[in-house]
């Protein structure tokens, strides 16, 4: 099974001019919608003179969720080109915005796509791409005496602890890397006097 996917490692961000149209392209690592209207929120602020705020983001490894915005631009002319670079990179939770002032000289259409996919095309280049694990969280609760074989569990596979709390009856959230979860799983069912929480 697979389980380990491609994205971004850090925020980049420059500058691509075309016929004194100024393009800002900024590429973020991104986990969820939430932190992606965040960044977009920063960027408008920040380009608040600015009329086009194009932009692309994918989330998840399943293909299904992902968005291209032409915010004034020509229908797919500027957000379908920047979505094109996440994709032929392979690349998951990341959001790429490209930033657009007017500089007088109209680009056509070729010229704005071609101008969008470079921006992002060099957002990406100026980033590192990392690969990273998908992983599962799984919470149980055990009675003390049972914490020795746990931790043996955890060291043996390399599992990360989430959140522990250690009194009579112990509680942790582990997280497992996904092709591992069903083996940890009966692993643990394994040990006595452990729930795990559904």
């Amino acid at each position: 099974m697979e389980d380990t996917y491609l994205t971004l490692n850090i925020e980049s961000n420059g500058l691509y001019k075309d016929r004194s149209s100024k393009f800002f392209y900024y590429a973020f690592p991104v986990s969820d919608e939430e932190q992606i209207k965040d960044r977009l929120k920063e960027l408008r602020k920040k380009h608040f003179d600015a009329r086009h705020h194009c932009f692309a983001w994918y989330l998840g490894t399943d293909g299904q969720n992902y968005r291209a915005n032409d915010d004034g631009e020509p229908n797919h002319s500027a957000g379908d080109p920047i979505l094109g670079q996440i994709r032929s990179n392979n690349l998951t939770n990341c959001l790429i915005v490209v930033v657009r002032y007017f500089g007088g000289t109209k680009l056509g259409i070729s010229g704005l796509v071609q101008a969008y996919k470079t921006s992002a095309a060099l957002a990406i280049a100026e980033n590192e791409i990392v690969e990273k694990l998908m992983t599962s969280q799984i919470s149980i609760s055990f009675n003390y005496p049972a914490l020795n074989e746990v931790m043996k569990l955890i060291k043996h596979h390399e599992l990360q602890i989430i959140n522990q709390e250690m009194e009579l009856t112990c509680k942790m959230i582990l997280e497992v890397r996904n092709s591992l979860e069903l083996e940890i799983r009966t692993n643990l069912e394994g040990i006595e006097s452990l729930k795990i929480k559904i």
